[in-house]
C-alpha cells in the first residue's frame, strides 16, 4: 500500500503535472518513498524534455535497477536527436537490455516495482528507437504482466501503429486483474480518443473530471481535453483549452499542444494563414512530430504524381 504522499506523486505523474512534480521536495533518503519519488521526479524531467536534469538527479554509484534504468533512458533521450551521438544512443539501449536480463528470475536483487519500472523505461527507449517488437516483448504484451503502467504503454504503442484492436485486448485483459484506478481510466480514455467510442464522451468526461481536481495543475490534461473537444466538433471550446494549456506552459506549447492548435486553426472560420503559421512553427521546432511527417509524405507523393501528369495540348479552334 502506497503512502498518501507517494500516491499523490504517482497521481501527478499519471496526469502530466510534471512541473509540480519536479519542484517537489524529495523525502528523506531513509524513507521508503525516497527511491520511487526520485524515479518519478526524474521521469518528469524527461517528460519536460530535460534529460540532463533527470540524469543529474541519479546517484552515480546507485545499484538500484529502477534508478539505473532512468539514467540510461536519460542518456538515450539526450543522444537520440543528435546524429553525432549515435554511439552513446546505442550504448544506452544496450545498458537497458542488460538491465532487463539482470532482473529476470526470482533471485534478482530488486522489488517487483523496481523490476516493472525498469521494463517500462526500457520499453519506452526501444519504442522510441523504432524497435517495436522488442518494446512490446519487454513490456509483456499479450501476457498477464500485472504491471498497469506497462499495459498503458503497450496500449500507446498499439495505438501509434494503428492497431486499436490489440490495444483494446490489452485493456480488457488488464480489467480482469487491475483495480479501477486512475491509470486504468486513463488507458480507457486513450483508447476512446483513438477509436471514437461513444462519440468521445467517456474520454471528454474523464479529462473534465481530472481537471476539476483543485490540487492539480496539468497543461497536458487541458491539451487532452482540447483534442477530445476538437474530435467532438467543439472548436471554440477546444481552442480555449489549448490556449490555457499554452499559458500554463509559460507561453511555449509542447509538440502535442502545438499540433492540436494547428488542427484547430484549420477548422471553422479561422484564417488559413493562422494554420500555416502554426504549422511552420511545429515543423521547425518538432520536425519528427507525426503530423509533420504525414504532411511531408503526402506532399512528396503529390509532387511525384504531378510530375508524371502530362497536360494535354489545348484543342485548336
Amino acid at each position: 500500500m502506497d503512502s498518501p504522499e507517494l500516491y499523490h506523486v504517482k497521481q501527478q505523474f499519471t496526469l502530466g503535472a510534471y512541473k509540480s512534480l519536479v519542484d517537489l521536495t524529495l523525502p528523506d533518503p531513509d524513507s521508503p518513498d525516497y527511491t520511487p519519488t526520485l524515479v518519478y521526479q526524474a521521469r518528469a524531467h524527461l517528460a519536460l524534455d530535460s534529460p540532463s536534469a533527470a540524469y543529474s538527479q541519479i546517484p552515480k554509484d546507485t545499484e538500484n535497477v529502477a534508478l539505473k534504468a532512468v539514467a540510461a533512458l536519460a542518456h538515450f533521450v539526450e543522444a537520440e536527436s543528435d546524429s553525432s551521438k549515435e554511439a552513446e544512443r546505442d550504448a544506452a539501449l544496450e545498458e537497458l537490455r542488460d538491465l532487463c536480463v539482470e532482473i529476470e528470475g526470482d533471485d534478482a536483487d530488486a522489488t517487483e516495482w523496481e523490476k516493472g519500472t525498469a521494463r517500462v523505461l526500457a520499453g519506452t527507449a526501444f519504442a522510441r528507437a523504432g524497435e517495436i517488437e522488442e518494446a512490446l516483448e519487454t513490456l509483456g504484451a499479450g501476457t498477464d504482466t500485472r504491471n498497469l503502467e506497462a499495459v498503458g504503454y503497450t496500449v500507446q504503442i498499439y495505438l501509434s501503429i494503428n492497431r486499436p484492436d490489440l490495444a483494446c485486448k490489452e485493456f480488457e485483459r488488464a480489467k480482469r486483474w487491475a483495480e479501477d484506478d486512475l491509470l486504468l481510466q486513463q488507458i480507457e480514455a486513450s483508447i476512446g480518443l483513438a477509436t471514437g467510442r461513444d462519440a468521445y464522451a467517456d474520454a471528454h468526461a474523464y479529462f473534465t473530471e481530472q481537471l476539476a481536481n483543485p490540487s492539480l495543475t496539468s497543461p497536458r490534461l487541458l491539451t487532452a481535453r482540447g483534442v477530445a473537444r476538437l474530435l467532438r466538433g467543439e472548436v471554440q471550446a477546444a481552442k480555449s483549452d489549448l490556449e490555457e494549456a499554452q499559458t500554463q506552459m509559460g507561453g511555449k506549447p509542447d509538440a502535442e499542444t502545438l499540433g492540436a492548435q494547428v488542427v484547430a486553426a484549420g477548422l471553422g472560420s479561422a484564417k488559413s494563414a493562422d494554420a500555416d503559421q502554426l504549422f511552420s512553427q511545429l515543423s521547425t521546432e518538432h520536425p519528427g512530430f507525426p503530423l509533420v511527417l504525414d504532411i511531408e509524405r503526402k506532399a512528396h507523393l503529390f509532387d511525384e504524381l504531378a510530375a508524371k501528369f502530362a497536360v494535354p495540348p489545348v484543342a485548336a479552334a
